[in-house]
C-alpha cells in the first residue's frame, strides 16, 4: 500500500479502486432511489417515464403507511430519550468512577450488539408477554433501547474521555455539589456527543424490524414491519418510496452528525467510537502530571 502511494501511476489506482468500491457499495441505494420515482408498477430499471405517483400514494385516504410512519417515528424517540438516559448514566460510571470489573461490564453493555437481534427479540418477547405489553410503543422503545444504548455508551464514553477533569474538579473545589458540576461543566461540555447519540439511537429504532415484529400487534404496525408485511403478499412499487424515505432520513442523520463533529471539533480527537473503557482517575492523573 505504501508503495502504491509513492508514485503518481500508484495514487491513480488506488483512487479508480477506491471509486470503484463505494459506487459498488451504493450502487443498491442509487437504484431503489431511482426506481421510486419510475412509473413503471414492476419497478423496471432503468424507469421507462417518471412521476411522483408512489410518493403521493403513501399519504393517499385509507392507506396504513402515514401511521406506521408516525409510529416509528414515536418509538425512534422515545428510544432517543431512554438510550441518553442509560448511555450518559453507564459513561460516566465507566469514565469517571472506580468501577470493579470494569471491562467486564464493559463487555456486558456492548453485549447486544453482537448477539442475534432475532435471539433479543424473542426474549423481549417472552418478557414483555406475560405483562400484557405486546403492542405497546412503550415496550417497542424499551425493546429499542437495548439495541441504541450501546451504541449511545460508546459515544458517550469518547466524549467524557475529552472533558478535561480538571474542569470538573476546579468546580467542586469553589463548593459546587455533584449534580452542580454535572449539570453546569460536564452536561454542556458533552451536549455535542449527546446529541451524535441521539441521532445514532434515533436512527437505529427508525430502522429496526426484528424487535418490532415480535412486539408489535395488529394496532402497532412500525414503518420497517409494514414493508415487510406489503413485500409478503405482493409487489407494491409504493415500499420503493418508502425505502428511499428511510435512505434519506439516515443520510441526513449522517450529515448531521458530521455537521455536529465539525462545529464542536470532534473530527479533531481520535474517533467517537472507544474500543476500551480504560479511562477513569488514572487517566485524569497522568494528564495532571
Amino acid at each position: 500500500m505504501i508503495e502504491l502511494r509513492s508514485t503518481l501511476a500508484g495514487r491513480i489506482t488506488l483512487a479508480v479502486l477506491a471509486t470503484l468500491i463505494l459506487v459498488f457499495l451504493a450502487l443498491p441505494i442509487i437504484v431503489i432511489v431511482v426506481t421510486s420515482f419510475g412509473k413503471d408498477a414492476f419497478g423496471n430499471f432503468p424507469p421507462a417515464a417518471w412521476t411522483f405517483g408512489w410518493y403521493k400514494q403513501l399519504f393517499v385516504e385509507g392507506s396504513k403507511w402515514p401511521a406506521a410512519l408516525s409510529l416509528s417515528a414515536l418509538i425512534a424517540a422515545m428510544t432517543t430519550v431512554f438510550s441518553l438516559v442509560l448511555g450518559m448514566t453507564a459513561a460516566t460510571a465507566l469514565v469517571r468512577s472506580e468501577l470493579p470489573l470494569r471491562t467486564a461490564v464493559y463487555g456486558l453493555v456492548l453485549a447486544p450488539l453482537v448477539i442475534p437481534q432475532v435471539v433479543i427479540a424473542l426474549g423481549l418477547f417472552l418478557l414483555f408477554e406475560p405483562a400484557s405489553m405486546l403492542g405497546s410503543p412503550v415496550a417497542i422503545a424499551l425493546g429499542h433501547t437495548v439495541l441504541a444504548s450501546p451504541i449511545a455508551v460508546m459515544i458517550l464514553m469518547a466524549t467524557l474521555k475529552g472533558i478535561d477533569e480538571r474542569l470538573e474538579d476546579a468546580a467542586a473545589s469553589m463548593g459546587a455539589g455533584r449534580l452542580t458540576v454535572w449539570r453546569r461543566i460536564t452536561l454542556p461540555l458533552a451536549m455535542p456527543g449527546m446529541v451524535a447519540a441521539g441521532i445514532f439511537a434515533f436512527i437505529t429504532s427508525f430502522d429496526e424490524f426484528f424487535i418490532s415484529q415480535f412486539l408489535s400487534s395488529v394496532d402497532t404496525v412500525t414503518l420497517p414491519v409494514q414493508v415487510f408485511n406489503v413485500l409478503q403478499y405482493n409487489v407494491d412499487p409504493s415500499v420503493t418510496a418508502v425505502s428511499a424515505i428511510l435512505i434519506a432520513v439516515a443520510v441526513v442523520a449522517l450529515g448531521l452528525v458530521g455537521v455536529v463533529r465539525k462545529l464542536s471539533g470532534l473530527g479533531k480527537q481520535g474517533g467517537l467510537l472507544p474500543t476500551e473503557p480504560a479511562v477513569g482517575l488514572a487517566a485524569g492523573s497522568e494528564t495532571a502530571s
